[in-house]
C-alpha cells in the first residue's frame, strides 16, 4: 500500500527504478532537476524541460498537459546527484495561480505499477511554480520526500533558488514558456455555488483556504479569548474552482427526502481526510445554519418594533381597539417570521445530528472521543506506520442545539501551542468550581491530549518533556511516569526548570541552523530528531526571568521545528511580570477544562461553547494507551 505523505514528510524507497505520475486538475508543465547534496543544481543543464533532452537517469514529459510520468532509474544518475526534483509550474494562457485549480497530485510507483508513495499538493495559494517533490539520498538510499514549495513569482523564482543566477533563472524560465503553446481552456463547468448565509461580513461564499487547518482552529484575539478559522480547501470559488467528485451518498430514503448521511462522503484521498473534510463541513453547515436562524430571528424582531412605532405614532391608533389590533398583528407576523426559520432550522439540525450518528463511530483514534469502541481494542490495537493529520481536541456546540456536538480537530503538525486555563476568572463555570479541582481537571485534560498525541504517532514520532516545578502535578502525571514515556523525569524545581528549558532551546537553535545550511539531516547524533512536546504545569512557579524568555522562544520559534509547547497556567497568577508574557498568550490557543464559550466567531458572531473530551470516569483507556506505547516503543529499540 502506498504511504500518503503530508508537506515534508518523507519515505523509505524499496525500489531504485520507479514512475511519478502527476495527475492536475488543469494543464501543467512538468519539469525535473538534478541537483547536489545542497539541492543546488549545476545550471541550466540540470534542468530538463519541454523543449530540452532528457537527463542521466531521468525521462521527463513534455509539452503541457493534466497528467505527466516520469520514469526514473536512480541507478543511472551521476554520483554527485543527490537530488532529484519534480517541479510543476502554470503554462502561458493559463490560469493564474495553483490556488485557483484542483490540487495536483503526485504518485510514485515502481515499474509494475505498485505504488511505493502519494502526495497531494494543498496549501497553494498564489504560487503559479512549485518543488512538488523530490526523491534524495541520504547514506546511499535512496528516499521521497514530499516537498511542496511554492513560489509566486514563477519558474524564474523557483531556478534561482535552486541555484541558478537571476539572470540565467529568469533566461531559463522564458525559454520553458517559449516552447509551450498556451492550452486550450476547457469549457467551463457549472458550479451551483454555496448558500450564503444573509449575515454580513459571511465567509461562506467560496472563501478559497490555504493549506488544511484544524477544524476548526481557534486563534488569539486580543481579549485573550480565542476566534475560529473558517480556511479550508472543501470550500472553494463556484466561478474559478472545477467541481470536486460527486460524494459517495446512499439513495434518499423517500422521494424529496435527503439522502441518508455516510460517513467520508467528502473529498480526500484517503478515508482520513474525507472525514476530516466532513467534519470540518459539518462545524461549517451548523455555523450556516444557526446565523441563518439567528438573522431571520433578528429580522422579526426589528420588523416587529418597526411596525409597533408605526402603529403607536399614529394618533388614530390610541384610542378604542384598533392600537391593540396592530399590535397583535405586528406580533403575529413575527411568530410567523420565527416559525418558519425554526422549521427550517430543525429540519438542518436533523440531517447534521444523522450525519453526525454515522460519523462519529467511523472516526481514527486521533478523531474520536475517548469512549469510542477504537480506543478500547480493535483498530488502535497497533500504533500507525504515519501521522495523523489532525487530533481531537474537545467538541463544539451551540445553544440552539447543544446536544449536537461537531468534533473540533487541530491540524498536524502543531502549528501553535496550546494554553490549558486553570484560573477561575475564566469563566462562569470555572468559578462555581473550587480551585484545586478546577487545576486538577486542567492537568488532567493536558495528560490526556499527551496520551493521545503519543497513542495516534508512530513509536518514535514524538518525545514528550514535563516541566511540574513545584510537584503538584505528580497524581495526573503518574500515567505517563508508570508506562516510561517520558523522555526523562518530570522537571522539579527552578534547576528542573532550567536545565530543560536551556536544552529544548538548545535542540531548536541546531535544527534552524542545519535548515539553513540546506541539511536538515545532518544534526549531531546527541539531538533528538522526534518532535517534542513540552508539557508545562503550574507556570510560572520555578520561573526566573531568563527562563520566561527561553519560553517566549520556545512559543515562537519551536513550532516550526518540531518543538511545541502545552502549557497549564492561571494568566492571573502570571500577570506580575506584566506585559512581557503578552506576546506569549496571543501565540497560544487556549482552552478550558470546563464547558466555555469563549470561542469568537468573527464572522457570523456566534460563541462557540468548548467541552474537552476527557476519559470516562474509571475508565482505564489512557492506561491501555500507554501500554501500546511503551511496547511499540521496545520493539522498535535495536
Amino acid at each position: 500500500m502506498a504511504a500518503e505523505l503530508v508537506r515534508g514528510q518523507n519515505h523509505a524507497l524499496s525500489e531504485h527504478r520507479v514512475r511519478i505520475t502527476v495527475s492536475a486538475g488543469t494543464p501543467v508543465l512538468a519539469l525535473a532537476s538534478l541537483g547536489d547534496e545542497r539541492g543546488a543544481v549545476t545550471g541550466p543543464e540540470g534542468i530538463a524541460h519541454p523543449g530540452a533532452g532528457d537527463l542521466p537517469g531521468v525521462e521527463a514529459p513534455g509539452g503541457s498537459a493534466d497528467r505527466h510520468r516520469f520514469a526514473v532509474d536512480l541507478d543511472a544518475v551521476a554520483a554527485e546527484v543527490h537530488r532529484v526534483g519534480v517541479l510543476l509550474s502554470l503554462p502561458p494562457g493559463g490560469p493564474a495561480r495553483f490556488g485557483a485549480v484542483a490540487a495536483s497530485h503526485i504518485a510514485v510507483t515502481d515499474m509494475d505499477g505498485t505504488g511505493l508513495a502519494e502526495y497531494t499538493l494543498t496549501g497553494l495559494e498564489a504560487e503559479t511554480a512549485v518543488v512538488a517533490l523530490e526523491l534524495y539520498r541520504r547514506q546511499g538510499a535512496w528516499k521521497v520526500r514530499a516537498v511542496g514549495q511554492g513560489y509566486a513569482g514563477g519558474l524564474a523564482d523557483l531556478f534561482a533558488d535552486q541555484g541558478l543566477s537571476a539572470p540565467a533563472a529568469a533566461e531559463l524560465a522564458a525559454r520553458v514558456h517559449a516552447g509551450v503553446a498556451a492550452p486550450v481552456a476547457p469549457d467551463p463547468v457549472p458550479v451551483a455555488p454555496d448558500p450564503v448565509v444573509p449575515v454580513s461580513g459571511s465567509p461562506y461564499a467560496g472563501t478559497p483556504g490555504p493549506a488544511p487547518t484544524p477544524a476548526p482552529t481557534p486563534s488569539p484575539s486580543s481579549s485573550g479569548d480565542s476566534t475560529i478559522s473558517y480556511s479550508h480547501p472543501r470550500r472553494r470559488p463556484a466561478a474559478t474552482e472545477p467541481p470536486e467528485p460527486a460524494p459517495r451518498t446512499a439513495p434518499a430514503q423517500e422521494p424529496g427526502q435527503p439522502p441518508r448521511p455516510v460517513a467520508g462522503d467528502a473529498g480526500g484521498w484517503s478515508m482520513e481526510e474525507r472525514l476530516y473534510n466532513q467534519v470540518w463541513g459539518m462545524f461549517e453547515d451548523l455555523a450556516r445554519t444557526v446565523a441563518a436562524y439567528r438573522s431571520a430571528v433578528e429580522f422579526a424582531d426589528s420588523r416587529m418594533d418597526r411596525e409597533l412605532d408605526e402603529a403607536l405614532s399614529d394618533p388614530r391608533h390610541r384610542l378604542g381597539g384598533s392600537g391593540n389590533a396592530a399590535r397583535d398583528t405586528a406580533r403575529a407576523r413575527r411568530e410567523e417570521l420565527v416559525a418558519q426559520a425554526q422549521a427550517v432550522l430543525d429540519r438542518d439540525l436533523a440531517q447534521l445530528i444523522a450525519e453526525a450518528e454515522v460519523v462519529e463511530p467511523a472516526l481514527p483514534a486521533a478523531y474520536a472521543r475517548w469512549d469510542n469502541p477504537v480506543w478500547h481494542g480493535g483498530r488502535s490495537a497497533e500504533l500507525p506506520e504515519e501521522n495523523p493529520l489532525a487530533l481531537r481536541l474537545g467538541d463544539l456546540y451551540l445553544p440552539e442545539r447543544p446536544d449536537l456536538r461537531v468534533p473540533m480537530l487541530m491540524r498536524l503538525p502543531l502549528e501553535r501551542g496550546i494554553w490549558i486555563d486553570n484560573g477561575r476568572t475564566g469563566s462562569e463555570a470555572a468559578m462555581a468550581m473550587d480551585t484545586d479541582r478546577l487545576r486538577r481537571a486542567a492537568m488532567d485534560m493536558a495528560v490526556a491530549h499527551a496520551v493521545r498525541l503519543l497513542a495516534v504517532h508512530p513509536a518514535d514520532r514524538f518525545s514528550v518533556h514535563v516541566i511540574d516545578a513545584a510537584g503538584a502535578g505528580a497524581a495526573s502525571l503518574a500515567p505517563l511516569v508508570r508506562a516510561g514515556v517520558l523522555a526523562g523525569p518530570p522537571a522539579a524545581g527552578a534547576a528542573g526548570v532550567t536545565q530543560t528549558l536551556a536544552r529544548l532551546t538548545k535542540r531548536v537553535d541546531l535544527v534552524q541552523m542545519a535548515l539553513r545550511a540546506g541539511a536538515p539531516e545532518d544534526l549531531p547524533p546527541d539531538v533528538d530528531t522526534a518532535d517534542q512536546l513540552v508539557l508545562v504545569h503550574d507556570f510560572p512557579h520555578g520561573f526566573d526571568d531568563r527562563a520566561v524568555t527561553q519560553l517566549r522562544y520556545l512559543a515562537d520559534e519551536g513550532p516550526a521545528v518540531g518543538v511545541h509547547l502545552l502549557m497549564v497556567a492561571d494568566r492571573d497568577e502570571a500577570s506580575a511580570y506584566g506585559p512581557l508574557l503578552d506576546p506569549l498568550w496571543r501565540s497560544l490557543m487556549r482552552l478550558s477544562p470546563v464547558p466555555d464559550n469563549h470561542l469568537a466567531d468573527p464572522w457570523v458572531h456566534h460563541a462557540w461553547t468548548f467541552e474537552p473530551d476527557l476519559p470516562p470516569q474509571g475508565s482505564q483507556v489512557l492506561d491501555q494507551a500507554l501500554d501500546r506505547v511503551a511496547e511499540a516503543r521496545r520493539r522498535a529499540r535495536p
